[in-house]
């Protein structure tokens, strides 16, 4: 073929992003600049809830309840302690009374009540020194914050013969959106530093090693900028941050090192720059936007679950990897372009050469890698058999998970708000504030009422049924499971109490019953979250591969490399093991939300490393022809550089799992192993072995398809699919 007449595509790109590199520079840094003014002030919009099913009957009622019978839902407590005297000692309960007409006159607390003022046993600790004061902060939850920030200093601490402290969901939600905020600068103060001493290991280059950090930042506030416009439309967790602080580093890095370790290669074969960059961007480039799609489907799939908390993940993620990819495509071009063969400058590692020239040097990189390929290829089956037992037997604890809500456990131990709730699950009967609420909707006498509160207080998990209090045509009726708020058999009072005939509508809320509906909601969506995960990769991979075997084992083996994360939230985080360790009170359970988060971002960044992998591999395999070589080759290529990668990103993860809310710990360490178990396990033995078993057969696909990847696939080569990186090559000496 006449190069004059072949497509124009890579070279249009090649000249896009390079025509004008130090405008397209100075853009990128108004743009980020903007970014950075638009970004600002979003932790403060962000929620800390988002766990419920909007459409489930526990919303329904819980807004009913706020609406008609505020008092129903406190979102406040205030534990009185009496120290060595009873709370019903005169002076305690004068005391206590002068506290509840205080709070009473605040602006925005509503429907206050106490045990002094109605001696229910619910309100007093079973050994007579600690009492409750209970009271609904209204507005949204920013308002409820602000309003909890100016009350709580004027009760918290001791006042007369009593000792208050300040508890309640309201305040655990607060603390714990502070506390995330203050561990993320935490974390980034760890990693970014960490970060740049790994990558000047890699590259040597201090030069190079700053690019990945750069795409990373530009990246991070860009995706602040987006998260601040979402808020104005819709409700965005705050622990989204965390993700777009690990996801906007180590996509970053995972892009940039494979761009500029390309273009290092393409320079070292004597390549100029801009023939470098056109070749870098064939090659990785078309890789890292495959890679990022990938990572967008897999992160796309929480957007079909209805908690705000998981769409938040998909909100933030999305953005970060197309601002990722998208910065290493265009930004990072421009900067190779200008900085040529200076992209190695201040290259450390030549003081550990010693005196071996750079091709040398490069001629010996990654040979470990492919001893490595060739030992797992030798020995194929004992490989793809011992891996695969170990990654199930890791996954094992996770047959015992227990699923749970978020509560005061997820901060530490000496967290005021955790405190509080748990003097209340230690000292109080029936876990109030954690009850169940069953509001009736619908004209009745005060006969069916008793008759209905005699049928569901003789439940087997009843303590006590208080109520009902009636409003209009709206009653409802507080029932006290015999023990924890959510745990199984309060779960299965849900469920009866959902049976319970009556004369009128009833609909249940409260712990139990919000975690009832989430749980129903995630199993209801989860085949359909799966089904588009499993779809999409498998046809992105054959768009990349051209293979329909490769695809298969591509999801599978994905798949697999996260049993261990799994396998160890469980035994970890739900069992307690190691909780002195890491610092955390482990609640017995594991938040519902959680595994469907931690899989779709695992699952995506182990298809990052797999893409970049494949793509080698596929390429050599165009070029030579013979499928062992080109496994060989594509490890011994990319061995190292997942590896680099996933270690860089593990560091970001922990950074991240320093935190000292649980779930983000869970978050951060789990996705932190399962990056390390893919690119040390799965990527390195795992993959080699299945295909040296599956051969040559690895390839095929039948014709219908294969022309379909012909024409619409992804091809190394700069023209025709069938075109080698060879025959590109031999062009000039042999024209086409």
């Amino acid at each position: 073929m006449n190069e004059v007449n072949r497509p124009p595509r890579v070279g249009g790109w090649t000249r896009f992003v390079t025509a004008r590199p130090r405008l397209s520079l100075l853009v990128a840094l108004v743009i980020t600049a903007l970014a950075v003014l638009a970004g600002s002030g979003v932790a403060d919009r962000l929620g800390s809830g988002g766990w419920e099913d909007p459409d489930a009957e526990s919303t329904y009622a819980t807004k009913a309840l706020e609406r008609e019978f505020p008092a129903s839902q406190p979102n406040l407590l205030l534990l009185v302690d009496a120290g060595d005297a009873s709370v019903d000692d005169p002076a305690v309960a004068a005391e206590a009374q002068r506290l509840v007409s205080r709070l009473t006159g605040e602006k925005g607390v509503v429907g206050v009540g106490s045990y002094w003022q109605s001696k229910s046993p619910a309100l007093r600790a079973e050994d007579g020194h600690e009492a409750l004061i209970a009271a609904r902060i209204t507005g949204e939850e920013k308002q409820m914050g602000e309003t909890l920030d100016r009350i709580a200093p004027e009760f918290r601490g001791a006042h007369g013969p009593v000792e208050v402290s300040v508890g309640g969901p309201v305040a655990v939600r607060h603390e714990m959106q502070t506390t995330i905020q203050e561990d993320l600068l935490r974390a980034e103060v760890i990693a970014l530093p960490v970060t740049l001493v790994l990558l000047v290991m890699v590259f040597g280059s201090a030069v190079a090693a700053l690019l990945p950090l750069g795409i990373g930042i530009v990246a991070i506030l860009g995706t602040n900028a987006v998260l601040r416009g979402l808020t104005e439309f819709t409700d965005v967790s705050v622990f989204a941050m965390n993700l777009t602080t690990a996801l906007g580093l180590g996509l970053a890095v995972d892009y940039a090192l494979f761009i500029v370790r390309r273009f290092r290669e393409e320079l070292t074969g004597g390549a100029e720059p801009l023939a470098a960059v056109g070749t870098t961007l064939r090659t990785a480039g078309r890789t890292v936007l495959f890679s990022a799609l990938t990572v967008a489907v897999s992160l796309a799939a929480m957007l079909l679950f209805p908690q705000y908390f998981l769409r938040s993940f998909a909100y933030a993620g999305i953005a970060v990897v197309l601002l990722a990819a998208a910065a290493a495509l265009i930004l990072l071009p421009a900067a190779l372009v200008l900085l040529g063969h200076r992209v190695n400058a201040l290259d450390l590692r030549k003081l550990l050469r010693r005196g071996r020239a750079d091709g040398a040097a490069a001629a010996t990189e990654g040979k470990g890698w492919a001893r490595t390929a060739n030992l797992v290829m030798r020995r194929a089956p004992f490989f793809a058999l011992g891996t695969t037992a170990v990654l199930v037997l890791l996954g094992l604890p996770f047959l015992g998970v227990k699923f749970g809500t978020a509560d005061d456990r997820q901060l530490p131990s000496s967290a005021e708000s955790h405190v509080v709730q748990q003097h209340i699950r230690d000292g109080f009967p029936g876990s109030p504030g954690g009850g169940l609420e069953v509001l009736a909707e619908g004209r009745a006498t005060q006969a069916q009422y008793a008759d209905y509160k005699q049928r569901i207080g003789a439940l087997p998990e009843v303590l006590r049924v208080d109520g009902p209090l009636v409003k209009g045509e709206s009653a409802y009726f507080t029932v006290l499971p015999k023990g924890e708020a959510v745990d199984d058999p309060a779960q299965g009072l849900v469920d009866d109490l959902r049976a319970t005939e009556a004369p009128f509508d009833t609909k249940v809320t409260g712990a139990a019953a919000v975690l009832v509906d989430s749980k129903d909601a995630i199993a209801e969506r989860l085949p359909l979250a799966a089904a588009f995960i499993a779809i999409v990769t498998l046809l992105l991979v054959f768009l990349l591969t051209g293979s329909v075997l490769i695809p298969i084992q591509a999801v599978v083996l994905n798949a697999l490399s996260l049993t261990a994360m799994f396998g160890a939230v469980v035994w970890v985080f739900q069992d307690g093991h190691l909780s002195g360790l890491l610092g955390f009170t482990s609640p017995g359970s594991i938040e519902t939300t959680l595994p469907v988060l931690m899989f779709c971002v695992a699952f995506g960044l182990s298809m990052d490393y797999g893409v970049f992998l494949l793509s080698r591999i596929k390429e050599e395999y165009d070029t030579t022809g013979d499928h062992e070589e080109a496994v060989r080759h594509g490890l011994q290529r990319t061995g190292g550089l997942i590896t680099a990668a996933a270690v860089i990103l593990a560091v970001v993860m922990v950074a991240i799992g320093t935190s000292r809310v649980t779930n983000t710990k869970m978050l951060g360490l789990g996705i932190a192993l399962a990056v390390l178990m893919d690119a040390m396990i799965v990527r390195s033995l795992l993959v080699p072995a299945v295909m040296r078993l599956t051969g040559r057969a690895t390839w095929w696909a039948p014709g219908p398809l294969r022309r379909l990847h012909d024409r619409f696939g992804l091809s190394e080569s700069d023209g025709a699919p069938e075109q080698t990186e060879a025959e590109e090559r031999d062009k000039v000496a042999v024209p086409g």
